[in-house]
């Protein structure tokens, strides 16, 4: 995992919570924290982070990736403005994701594993994601489509009809976007 990852969530926890927080959730997953945006990191780093975060919170650990990503997304928008310029809407803005964004992520990031989307386009008020990662972070995933949506100040109306937590091959989401 990318220590871009850990810094979007450091931000995230220090701004809402504070920076006890985020020092908290460090000694409780029994980590350093010491992460730089080019750095690679194991990916478990993070599942423990969002464990002890969850206990914390009382919430799941798939809620905690949701709300990590919806509020990472906006951090995201500051950062790399040139990826969402261009776009009208969240739709568009998604369906970057594999040939734009990803290999861009790669430049700036060498070995990032991001991960494949796939898109059924056939509907114009609905688009079907599906999401492939060895990391199985669809949570996340979902967390950045909500927040993509409010970043082009739209909502989006989300639900999952497969999940490779579930021994699917892909997890699958149904999102319609509204204004």
């Amino acid at each position: 995992m990318k220590g871009i990852i850990f810094n979007l969530l450091e931000e995230v926890v220090t701004t809402e919570y504070g920076p006890a927080t985020w020092d908290r959730l460090l000694d409780d997953a029994g980590l350093d924290g010491a992460y730089t945006s080019l750095g690679s990191y194991d990916d478990d780093e993070i599942f423990r982070l969002v464990g002890v975060a969850a206990v914390a919170l009382q919430l799941p650990p798939q809620d905690v990736l949701r709300w990590f990503g919806q509020r990472a997304l906006p951090l995201l928008a500051r950062r790399y403005p040139a990826f969402f310029s261009g776009h009208a809407n969240a739709r568009s803005f998604l369906l970057t994701l594999n040939g734009i964004i990803h290999p861009e992520v790669r430049k700036l990031y060498p070995g990032a594993a991001t991960p494949v989307f796939d898109f059924d386009t056939g509907s114009s008020d609905k688009l079907v994601i599906g999401y492939n990662s060895a990391r199985k972070m669809c949570a996340l995933a979902e967390g950045f489509m909500h927040g993509a949506a409010e970043h082009f100040h739209e909502r989006a109306d989300i639900t999952q009809s497969q999940c490779m937590h579930d021994g699917a091959g892909k997890c699958v989401f149904d999102v319609r976007f509204r204004p």
